[in-house]
Order: structure tokens, then sequence, then C-alpha cells
């Protein structure tokens, strides 16, 4: 992987793969790209179809820099990163790919970004419309730092520290992003213009429904695939639903 200093200069863990038109891949809250977007085989399957894959760690995950101030995820810390990463790269049109966290990230990006084409919003549905409640993000950052995980009780809670146990991700600073103050403005979903799927697993019981998200971004389309939250990624149609939304996208409708 190769590293850059982003806006603040926090070391970002970034891969940079593959020939073609650009894919910004973002992933999923305690995971890292290796987890989220090479294991399930989507980067492989969008480098075999000529593209060019640019699959960030966020901050706080994987490769990247790991703060454990809440300040340092505070004012789309991520959103900042994304774009200064396009900067570093001299990119010009993008793909953008989220899943989860990176899916909130992508759908806060892309309005305010003029070189993004496409849009995929993965392992997201209606809860977006009313962002993380403050009570369930407390929650997962206490199971996060707890001595003892057999005694969460918050389900929830409980299977975020399983993954972040099961990933070797930095405990103290995903309790820091969950305690992070969240923007102040809303995701404005009615200003993505641009072709917009959202893809989510059958059995995803987290995000509420992706239809009714879809129904608040203009065109957008849904579909859905095999899996829960978690697992919704390893589902060959995953990768194939991007790679043939992808492919079919019409010419790309610029942002203001």
């Amino acid at each position: 992987m190769q590293q850059f200093s982003s806006y603040d200069g926090t070391s970002i863990a970034y891969l940079d793969t593959g020939r073609g038109g650009p894919v910004l891949l973002l992933h999923g809250f305690a995971a890292n790209h290796q987890a989220n977007w090479v294991a399930p085989g989507v980067v492989d399957a969008l480098v075999g179809a000529g593209h060019r894959v640019i699959a960030a760690d966020a901050r706080g995950h994987g490769a990247s820099a790991k703060p454990t101030e809440p300040a340092s995820y505070a004012d789309d810390a991520m959103v900042r990163d994304a774009r200064a990463l396009l900067d570093h790269l001299s990119i010009g049109d993008v793909d953008v790919v989220g899943y989860s966290m990176g899916s909130l990230v992508a759908a806060r990006l892309v309005p305010v970004e003029s070189r993004a084409r496409s849009l995929v919003l993965g392992g997201l549905g209606e809860g977006l419309a009313g962002e993380r409640r403050q009570a369930n993000r407390g929650l997962v950052a206490d199971a996060l730092l707890a001595d003892d995980p057999s005694a969460i009780e918050d389900p929830i809670a409980r299977a975020f520290r399983q993954f972040a146990d099961w990933t070797g991700a930095d405990r103290r600073a995903l309790a820091a992003i969950q305690r992070a103050p969240l923007p102040k403005d809303p995701t404005r979903l009615e200003a993505i213009a641009v072709p917009t799927l959202v893809i989510a697993g059958d059995r995803d019981a987290l995000v509420g429904s992706p239809q009714r998200l879809a129904d608040r971004i203009p065109g957008a389309t849904v579909r859905i695939v095999s899996g829960d939250h978690l697992t919704a990624v390893n589902d060959p149609a995953f990768r194939a639903a991007i790679v043939a939304f992808l492919a079919d996208r019409p010419t790309p409708v610029r942002n203001s």
C-alpha cells in the first residue's frame, strides 16, 4: 500500500491498482480495504472489468493513522480525506463506491465533489435519513472499550465489538470515531445528481429499507443480494452488481 498526508497531516494508506476509469472504494466501520474489497473479490472484479481501483483505509482503520481523539474525526474528516486523496492522485472523473460507514461518507462526498460521475451505496438503507443516533454511538463506543466483551448486552454494539476483534482493529480509535461530533448539516440526498445504485443484503436488519433510501435520491435504483450487514459483501452478486452498474451507467451528470 501507498501512503499520503491528508489535509490535516494524517497519514492515509491506499491501494492503487489496475488501469482504466478510476473507482474510489470506501469501506465500512471497523473494516479496512482488505476486508471489504479485496477479500470479497470486488477489487479483482473491477480491475478485470477495466477499471483503476483506489481503495483507501479510512483514518482510524487498517494501515492509516489511528488518532484516538474524537476531534480528529469531526467536521467530515473522512470526506475531506477522500477529496484530498483524489487531489493527491490528480484524479478527474471518478466512480464512488461505499459500504456502510463508507457509504455514509460517499453520500456526503458526492454532492460536493464535481469529479464524481456515479455512486454506489452498499450496506445502507433509510436509516441514513436520520443519521446515527447519539445513544447508539455511545453504546458502540462503550462496547469497543469494554474489558469483558461477554458483558455487552446490546446486540448491535456486541456485533461491532466482535467484528473489530475479528479484523484486529484499533478499538480506541474506533471508539473515538463513535464519540466524534456528527456533522451539523444533514446529508443532502436530493443533491446527488449522478447515477446511483443502492445495494443491501436481504437479511440486513441494521440499516432499514434500501428502497426508501433510493426513493430519496433522484433516479436511484436498488439491488438486493444475499446476506446480512457483515456478509452481503461476500455474495458474488454484490461485486457483479457493481461491475454491471458501472458498465451500464449513462453519461455522467455533473454536480454543481
